[in-house]
This record gives structure tokens, sequence and C-alpha cells, in this order.
């Protein structure tokens, strides 16, 4: 591992999970392109007589997908552990939505993704939707989860045997 240091012999791991991308970022990223490249080659997703039920989908999921990061911060909140990747962890959070779903903060800034796309009638934001949740899997959550095993063992594998990834 890159974030492996020999100090005196040893091998010393740093205490947080490595992540080198930003998670929100890559979420508005894939917006931001998806939305200029929809101005350029402009493809709706429904013509007019949808737009207004995918307008209240998009909305629905936005709303959801706030309140679930949210939520999840709230949990990070009353734990006093820090959410951002790159800091310690100091302890799990297994309350609130995070009963349900190992990663309520990504599901929701994908839901808000969603929302903000459905919302908008735009086909290429959506169209990005699925490179956003590898780059999540593969270069946030699967380092995260190494990080939590290393640190908290047996209790982080009983949560992750019995909580789904997403949803």
């Amino acid at each position: 591992m890159s974030a492996e240091r020999i100090m005196g012999g040893r091998i010393h791991m740093p205490d947080h999970a490595d992540v080198r991308v930003v998670p929100p970022l890559v979420y508005l990223g894939a917006l931001v392109l998806g939305f200029l490249i929809q101005w350029r080659w402009p493809v709706p997703l429904v013509r007019e007589k949808g737009i207004d039920v995918f307008f209240a989908i998009g909305a629905v999921l936005f709303v959801i997908g706030v309140w679930l990061v949210a939520q999840a911060l709230r949990g990070f909140r009353a734990a006093k552990t820090s959410p951002i990747p790159v800091r310690p962890t100091t302890a799990l959070v297994l309350r609130g939505p995070y009963r349900y779903t190992r990663n309520p903060m990504y599901l929701g800034m994908l839901l808000v993704s969603v929302g903000i796309t459905l919302g908008a009638n735009a086909l290429w934001p959506l169209v990005l939707v699925p490179a956003v949740i590898w780059i999540i899997n593969r270069y946030v959550i699967v380092r995260e989860e190494k990080y939590l095993s290393r640190k908290f063992g047996g209790e982080y594998e009983v949560y992750k045997r019995r909580t789904r990834r997403w949803i």
C-alpha cells in the first residue's frame, strides 16, 4: 500500500481510510459533466407529457437523499467521530440509517444526483451514474472497509455481514 510507511523497521499504517478522491466532488463532477454534455447534445428523458411526473419523482428522491445525508452526519456527530475519510475514525456508527446501509451518505448523494437529473429531464447526467457508483465503490468504499476492518476487527465484520453496502 502506498500509505504504508516504514518507521524504525516497522510498517506504519495511517489512522484513516487513505481515500484519495473527495466523494461529494465525484458526484458533483459527474453532474456538471453530464449537464455540460446535455447542454451540447440535449436529450430529454421524457417528452412533455411525462415531465411533471419525472419532476415530482426527482424532487422526492432529492429530499430523501438530503435527509439521508443529514441523518448520517447526525450519527457521526452523536458518535463523536469524523465523517471525513482522511481523518481517523474513533467509533463505528451503527444507528440511524446505518442500521440499513453501510453507506447512507453515498446513497444519499446518489439520490440527490438522480433527483436533480430526473427533475431536469436530462439523460446525460443519468448515463454517468454507473460510473459514479463504480468510482465510489472502487476508490472510496473498498478503502474505507479495509480501514474499518483493520481498526475495529470483528465488530465491523459482524456489522458488515448483517448490513448491506448500499441498500
